[in-house]
């Protein structure tokens, strides 16, 4: 396989590179620091890709994209998060809330949500977790019963990324009850400057405006707010996590960090013991797998297939290699005898790495999530 996607693609990692390095300060660590210039040049940053057609290019034109291939935007994915997220919150929308309204949406709500997607003029947050259903999801308490022509949602969810700063959540409720737990949930659209919805932060590792408290008390919403089918929520739900799970490309960021540990220690890098320069370069081919299996996805995804065990695995795999590489880095960060800038910065962006990735053996569906629809699908095809 050629790992470099072809010719646009290439042009188009190497303009990307440019931008980051032009309008990205060299020491930007993501946009949910405690320092609001951080966001600020997140929000600036991504503007900047919007109007040149670069937030989303494999969008269709009438959305604002501009019909690239599913490649050129995997490109996106992969520059953005091995420069530590310069877009911000945005990923979210263009990853999986935009095609997720592509392909359910109503005309009315294509028209509604896409244009400002993909100008960067809007921030989605996702209504999923709550207190006591995270990974058992179809565990999930907050109803929106049936109110006239709409609904009204009361419940609660927790582990809200960007709630704090979005304009409109992806909430999934129960609007009934019989059969499988799964059936009966919808997925609704909901405004977050509606009354009866209170945010509140919580503070963690990952830093301010990131996870937070969702209270939804007598929530009203519209008839139009509903996403595909009332009490069809379950089947939208799964191609959402397929979409969000392949649309982090950690693997980016592991690679980047791991191929910059050499240059940086200079002649330094020979006296690490040799033990370690192995498990480094054992780093380095788990980047590569887990670059394979998040292109095998993606190219399914691009003939219409959707299958959630792919996802299983790219997720699984992706997600041990950035724990794995994190553990790796800071063994090698720490054994750096620079005292330069450049020195400086590689442990800032290691400890940042180190912290992005306790959380992500959890987020989108926790592994032993992942290994159940895995085993499930291998069981099944027997």
């Amino acid at each position: 396989m050629d790992l470099s996607l072809g010719p646009d693609a290439a042009r188009l990692r190497g303009e990307l590179r440019r931008l980051v390095a032009e309008h990205v300060p060299a020491g930007f660590l993501g946009a949910f620091t405690d320092d609001p210039a951080d966001l600020e040049t997140a929000q600036k940053f991504c503007r900047l890709l919007a109007e040149r057609g670069l937030l989303c290019p494999a969008w269709p034109r009438e959305y604002g994209g501009w019909d690239a291939s599913v490649w050129e935007q995997t490109v996106v994915r992969e520059e953005m998060w091995a420069a530590h997220e310069p877009r911000g919150a945005q990923y979210m929308g263009v990853n999986w809330v935009g095609p997720t309204i592509m392909r359910h949406g109503t005309a009315a709500q294509r028209a509604r949500h896409l244009p400002p997607i993909a100008h960067g003029e809007v921030v989605w947050c996702q209504g999923f977790s709550e207190p006591d259903a995270g990974s058992d999801l179809a565990a999930l308490r907050t109803a929106a019963r049936p109110d006239g022509d709409g609904w009204r949602i009361t419940g609660q969810k927790v582990w809200t990324s960007y709630a704090v700063m979005a304009q409109w959540c992806f909430l999934l409720a129960r609007t009934s009850r019989g059969g499988r737990r799964q059936d009966g949930l919808t997925v609704l659209l909901v405004p977050m400057d509606a009354p009866g919805v209170e945010v509140r932060p919580i503070r963690s590792l990952l830093g301010p405006h990131h996870l937070n408290e969702v209270f939804l008390d007598d929530v009203r919403v519209g008839a139009d707010a509903v996403l595909g089918e009332a009490g069809g929520g379950w089947g939208v739900v799964q191609e959402v996590l397929s979409f969000e799970r392949v649309g982090i490309a950690r693997y980016a960021r592991c690679e980047r960090l791991l191929q910059a540990a050499p240059p940086v220690l200079g002649g330094a890098w020979d006296d690490l013991p040799a033990d370690l320069r192995g498990r480094w370069a054992r780093m380095l081919a788990h980047c590569r797998r887990a670059r394979l299996l998040a292109y095998r996805v993606i190219a399914l995804q691009a003939e219409g297939r959707v299958r959630p065990q792919d996802a299983a695995a790219y997720r699984i795999a992706v997600t041990r290699l950035d724990q794995e590489s994190a553990e790796v880095l800071m063994e090698i960060a720490a054994l750096d005898p620079g005292g330069g800038e450049e020195s400086r910065l590689f442990r800032r962006r290691v400890e940042e790495h180190w912290r992005y990735s306790h959380a992500s053996t959890v987020a989108s569906g926790s592994t032993d999530v992942q290994r159940i629809l895995l085993a499930r699908a291998l069981l099944a095809a027997r």
